[in-house]
């Protein structure tokens, strides 16, 4: 028996190709809004995110500038305003071009099955354990557990024997012999894995896009939510704070881990 902690990584995040913007903003008459890039208003490493969700809003009224739709007659000027609005109005369908991509590292399957229940807008790649075979068990045990020690002796020892037990399904099934085909050997490792424990420790990719992480952020760090999976969106909140403000930044944490958003329902 392995224990582990929960990890969150941010693999991928929007990417804008501003020569293209600039393209499309030149044939609508919108190239004003692209001019705070060369004054360093938008910043195209840090807040592409910010950039895109700022683009497709104004896209939408054609607000690149007052005049170009006669029914504009003023603009938000400055980005943290104009995605303030955009929060504050609701119109979370432009966040949903927003996306970014995790990797969860060492989280058990008990909270990859909570992660079903949030599918719109949503990708999921999961580590298959029809092909990966177990030799040790991961395992996440949280501090209230660990401060208990014959829950800890017990729990360690069950783990242990699930781990031999895997070991020796391996050698009876002749997994590693020369002339074991791939085919079998798919078929007996998931055979095999309905013998290790839900809160067996995984890894998978989760794609998600602002929308969608503005509303599981605040459902799965409620105080009703497992234990696991509010110490994993504690992270991905804290990523998303640092590398969106503009677009996180209206949470208040409270001193139990949960997000309040300033703006519900986006």
């Amino acid at each position: 028996m392995k224990s582990v902690e929960p990890e969150v990584y941010l693999v991928a995040r929007p990417e804008l190709d501003y020569d293209e913007v600039a393209r499309y903003l030149a044939d609508v008459g919108g190239t004003a809004w692209l001019e705070r890039l060369d004054r360093g208003e938008l910043d195209a490493e840090l807040n592409d995110p910010q950039n895109l969700a700022e683009f497709a809003g104004r896209l939408c009224y054609r607000s690149w500038e007052p005049g170009l739709n006669p029914n504009v007659t003023k603009i938000r000027i400055g980005q943290e305003k104009y995605l303030e609005n955009i929060l504050r109005s609701m119109h979370g369908s432009v966040l949903e071009h927003v996306g970014f991509s995790f990797v969860f590292h060492n989280v058990s399957r008990v909270l990859t099955h909570e992660l079903a229940r949030h599918r719109p807008g949503v990708a999921i790649s999961q580590e298959s354990l029809r092909f990966v075979r177990l030799v040790d068990l991961p395992f996440w045990f949280p501090e209230w557990a660990q401060e208990d020690a014959e829950l800890m002796k017990r729990a360690t020892a069950l783990l242990t024997e699930l781990e031999q037990f895997q070991v020796w399904l391996a050698g009876h099934f002749g997994l590693d012999e020369d002339e074991t085909k791939m085919h079998e050997k798919k078929a007996k490792t998931s055979f095999m894995r309905r013998f290790a424990p839900e809160g067996l420790a995984t890894g998978l990719v989760w794609t998600a896009n602002v929308r969608t992480l503005r509303h599981t952020l605040e459902a799965r760090t409620d105080q009703g939510a497992e234990e696991e999976i509010r110490l994993v969106f504690g992270k991905i909140g804290e990523l998303m704070r640092a590398e969106a403000p503009a677009l996180f930044g209206d949470y208040t944490v409270t001193e139990d881990g949960t997000w309040i958003p300033g703006w519900r329902k986006v």
